[in-house]
C-alpha cells in the first residue's frame, strides 16, 4: 500500500497487459511475440527497465531477425498499455460504471451543497473532482471486517463496560459487517498512515461518553502499531490523556456533556439530575485547552434528554421537560442548537487557534427497544437492518439534522473569517442508526445495575471502529506528505 504525495492511498492494481493487445499488431509481431514470451515468463518489467539498461539490451537481442523498428513498435505500445492501465492513486475507489470525477448536473451539484462530502486529494484537477458522500451507503457482509483490527486480549485498554466478549456476548456477527458508501470504497483503517500523518500533533476528543467511546477504539486501533504510555487520568477516569512517544503524538480525552456550561442542581447534597444551562457560555474545561490542539474532534448528544432550566445573558429563557406553566417549554434540539452554535462561535472567535482543524462526529443514536434504559429497555438483535428499515422521522435524524446545520454555518464562518479556521464532519449517523446490534446491552458488566441494559454506547470491538475510518480519511485531506506502508 502507498501514500502518493498528497497523502492518498494507492488501492486497486490493475492488469499490465490488455488481452487485446494482440488487436494493435500484424500476425508476425503476434508470432514474435509468442516465440519471445516462451523463453521468458517476465518478458518485460518496468523496474528492470528503468534500472538496468544491460537487461534492456539483452531483451532487445531475443527478437533476431526481426526489424528493429518492430520491436520498438511492440515496446513502446506495452508502455501505452502500462500507463494506461497503471493504478490511479486515489483514496477512494469508485465503482465500475461510476466517474467520480464527471462533471455533475446543475440538480447534482444543488444535492451537493446540502450533502456531506468528503473531499480526498486525487491527481485529476480541482475542476475535475467529484467528492464521495461518505455518509451514503449500506453494511455489506464481510469476513473481516472489525474482528480484524483487534480483540478484546489484544487491546488491553478496553473498558470493562465496553467488552461485550468478556461480559458473556457470544455471538460474533455483528463484528463480521463493513461500511460501502454508494459511490466509492471506504479504506480499511491503517495506523500507522494516521500515526505518521498526525506525527507531531495533538489531538483532543471533546464531548460525552459516546466520545470516550470513540476514543477508546482509536486507542485499540493505534495500539496495534505503538504501545501509548498512559500519562494522566482524573479521579473519575473522565479526562485521560495518553502519548505515542514514537511519533511524538498526545491523545487526550476532554469530556464535557453539553459543550456549554451546565450546572446539575443538588438537593440536601445529592444530584437532582436537573440542570442550570448557560446557552452562551462555552465549557472553560475544553475551551481553555483548544489552543494547544491541531485536531478537535467534537461530538454531543446524549445528556441533552432531561430537565433543563435554560439561560440566556443571564436570564431565564425556559426550559425542557419541566412542569412549570410560567415557562416557555422547548424541546431537546433547540438546546442542542445552542450548544453546537455556542461552541463553534467560541472556536471561530478563538485567534490562537487557527491551526485547530475543528472535527464534528454527528449524533449516535442509541437502540432501545419495548422500553428505556431504566423501563426495561432492551437491544439484543445480532445483525444490522437495512436502510428501509430505518426510521427517518425519530428525533435521532432530527438532532443529526440540527448538527449539521449548525456545522455548515460555522464552516462558511470559518472561512470567510480571515483567521483561516477549517471544519471538517465526520457523519455516522446514517450508518449508525443501522446497527442496533453492536451496543453491549446485557453485557456491559455493571454489577450495580443488574437489569439495565447499555443501548446507548458500542462494543469493542465493533462499528465504533468505522467511525476512525472516517477520520482518517478527514486527516488526509490535511496532508500532502507521501509515505511507503
Amino acid at each position: 500500500m502507498i501514500l502518493d504525495s498528497h497523502g492518498s492511498l494507492t488501492l486497486n492494481k490493475a492488469p499490465l497487459f490488455s488481452h487485446s493487445l494482440s488487436l494493435s499488431f500484424s500476425q508476425s509481431v503476434r508470432g514474435v511475440l509468442e516465440r519471445n514470451m516462451k523463453t521468458s515468463s517476465t518478458m518485460f518489467q518496468d523496474k528492470q527497465y528503468h534500472h538496468n539498461h544491460n537487461k534492456r539490451e539483452r531483451w532487445l537481442t531475443i527478437g533476431k531477425g526481426v526489424p528493429f523498428v518492430l520491436i520498438s513498435l511492440l515496446m513502446a505500445s506495452v508502455f501505452s498499455l502500462f500507463f494506461l492501465y497503471a493504478p490511479n492513486p486515489l483514496t477512494l475507489t469508485p465503482h465500475h460504471g461510476h466517474d467520480m470525477f464527471e462533471k455533475p448536473s446543475q440538480k447534482q451539484q444543488q444535492q451537493q451543497e446540502h450533502a456531506t462530502t468528503t473531499n480526498v486529494p486525487s491527481s485529476k484537477p480541482p475542476n475535475e473532482q467529484k467528492t464521495c458522500d461518505l455518509s451514503k451507503g449500506h453494511w455489506v457482509p464481510d469476513l473481516e471486517g472489525s474482528s480484524s483490527y483487534y480483540t478484546n486480549s489484544s487491546c488491553t485498554t478496553i473498558p470493562e463496560s465496553k467488552n461485550c466478549f468478556k461480559h458473556g456476548r457470544e455471538d460474533s456477527d455483528f463484528l463480521k459487517w463493513k461500511w460501502k458508501p454508494e459511490q466509492c470504497e471506504l479504506p480499511r483503517f491503517d495506523p500507522k498512515t494516521f500515526l505518521h500523518m498526525v506525527r507531531g500533533k495533538k489531538m483532543a476528543f471533546i464531548g460525552d461518553s459516546v466520545a470516550r467511546n470513540h476514543f477508546d477504539s482509536l486507542i485499540c486501533l493505534l495500539s496495534q502499531e505503538e504501545s501509548p504510555k498512559d500519562l494522566y487520568k482524573d479521579s473519575e477516569d473522565r479526562f485521560r490523556k495518553w502519548y505515542f512517544p514514537m511519533h511524538d503524538f498526545t491523545l487526550t480525552m476532554l469530556w464535557s456533556r453539553f459543550l456549554i456550561v451546565g450546572t446539575e442542581r443538588m438537593v440536601n447534597g445529592t444530584n437532582f439530575s436537573v440542570f442550570d444551562m448557560q446557552l452562551d457560555k462555552v465549557d472553560e474545561d475544553w475551551a481553555t485547552q483548544l489552543p494547544h490542539l491541531d485536531y478537535a474532534i467534537i461530538s454531543d448528544g446524549h445528556w441533552f434528554f432531561r430537565v433543563m432550566h435554560l439561560y440566556q445573558a443571564q436570564s431565564l429563557l425556559g426550559c425542557v421537560y419541566c412542569d412549570q406553566q410560567n415557562l416557555t417549554h422547548y424541546n431537546p434540539d433547540f438546546t442542542i442548537r445552542a450548544a453546537f452554535r455556542t461552541a463553534f462561535k467560541h472556536i471561530n472567535a478563538c485567534k490562537e487557534c487557527a491551526k485547530v482543524v475543528t472535527v464534528m462526529r454527528t449524533f449516535a443514536p442509541a437502540h432501545f427497544e419495548n422500553g428505556f434504559w431504566n423501563t426495561g429497555g432492551y437491544c439484543n438483535r445480532t445483525g444490522p437492518v437495512s436502510e428501509g428499515e430505518v426510521d427517518f422521522g425519530k428525533f435521532d435524524w432530527e438532532v443529526r439534522n440540527v448538527q449539521m446545520e449548525e456545522f455548515e454555518k460555522a464552516r462558511r464562518e470559518g472561512l470567510e473569517g480571515g483567521l483561516g479556521h477549517r471544519f471538517e464532519v465526520v457523519d455516522v449517523a446514517r450508518a449508525m442508526l443501522m446497527r442496533p446490534d453492536a451496543h453491549p446491552g446485557e453485557h456491559w458488566g455493571n454489577k450495580w445495575m443488574r437489569g439495565y441494559n447499555d443501548c446507548t454506547h458500542w462494543c469493542m470491538p465493533g462499528p465504533v471502529d468505522m467511525w476512525s475510518e472516517l477520520l482518517l480519511a478527514v486527516i488526509k485531506k490535511h496532508h500532502h506528505v507521501g509515505v511507503s506502508t
